[in-house]
């Protein structure tokens, strides 16, 4: 998709063929309009066909004309996907001399956003300040999908402490892994950021700086609350680990504790099914006991098993 905006009358209007400076904004683009942004601005394909690959990492090039190419990576929300709902992606910011050319593999909300609120946008003709702009919107983007996560987090940990179920652990794991994403791109950025603030190649006034000193201090609390999530959650899954090792065991011990007891009344029927002379038995041998002999033998395996529940008991293995 390409979209075409230039400043008119103090906001951004979309135009078809712009007569100026003008923001280029790409998402997914075809083969066909990558030709028609090049014709339009001169700009290399390799400035365009690189933030396009999924695996591009955030970075800055200078070229001989003075084209410059800032990739950052920004979150996006994919309410259809099951496993990792909460992701990031590279977003290519091109200069030219009379466009900025925003170029992503894919839609995201970042670009409406920013033409949403006027406080935080400025004409294209002020390259950094605009890229500046965009990725403040970028950053705060971050913060409310991390606010988003947590909530998220909180509620699986609810049903967790009801019933510990392998959905809601793997939906915990999901969760976790959006945020690694989240504090992996989040580091980057910051780095790229304070290249671009020390960096030479860049002419950048004053006031642009102090713009891009807000971004980075936005992009610094998402990366906090990332890594402050993450470690909670990291804790957590560690804590319902431990808890079902110790259910486990609490079940070995009981199986096993039971195992012992029925094994006592087993052992003593197993002796006097034998067939040799035994105390208590009927008959000549068995003396004056007669038919008490079973009764007697019952009684001595229950007092047996009661003695081994005490046992087992005073040791909590029940």
């Amino acid at each position: 998709m390409l979209s075409i905006y230039q400043w008119v009358n103090g906001s951004l209007r979309e135009v078809v063929t712009p007569d100026g400076p003008c923001w280029v904004n790409l998402a997914d683009p075809t083969t066909e309009e990558i030709l028609r942004v090049q014709t339009l601005t001169g700009v290399s394909r390799e400035f365009i066909s690189d933030p396009l690959d999924r695996d591009e990492r955030p970075r800055m090039d200078v070229d001989d004309d003075g084209t410059v190419l800032i990739v950052v990576h920004v979150p996006y929300h994919e309410p259809n996907e099951n496993l990792h709902p909460f992701n990031t992606l590279p977003l290519g910011v091109v200069h030219t001399s009379n466009a900025v050319i925003t170029v992503c593999n894919r839609p995201t909300p970042i670009a409406a956003s920013f033409l949403d609120q006027i406080r935080r946008v400025c004409p294209p003709e002020q390259k950094f300040r605009f890229t500046f702009h965009l990725l403040w919107h970028a950053a705060i983007l971050y913060l409310r999908y991390l606010r988003d996560i947590r909530q998220r987090a909180d509620m699986v940990e609810q049903d967790l402490h009801e019933s510990i179920s392998n959905e809601g652990l793997m939906r915990l794991l999901n969760i976790e892994k959006s945020l690694v994403y989240f504090t992996t791109s989040l580091k980057a950025d910051d780095i790229l950021l304070g290249r671009i603030r020390t960096s030479r190649q860049l002419a950048i006034d004053e006031d642009d700086l102090d713009v891009l000193e807000d971004v980075r201090i936005e992009y610094q609390q998402a990366l906090e609350m990332a890594s402050i999530h993450s470690n909670i959650l990291t804790g957590t899954l560690d804590a319902f680990a431990s808890i079902i090792n110790n259910n486990l065991n609490n079940v070995m011990k009981f199986l096993t504790s039971m195992t012992i007891v029925l094994a006592v009344p087993t052992l003593i029927a197993s002796i006097f099914g034998m067939n040799v002379w035994l105390p208590f038995a009927s008959g000549e041998a068995g003396g004056a006991w007669g038919p008490l002999g079973f009764c007697i033998v019952l009684g001595l395996a229950l007092l047996l098993v009661l003695i081994t529940i005490i046992f087992f008991s005073r040791r909590k293995f029940f």
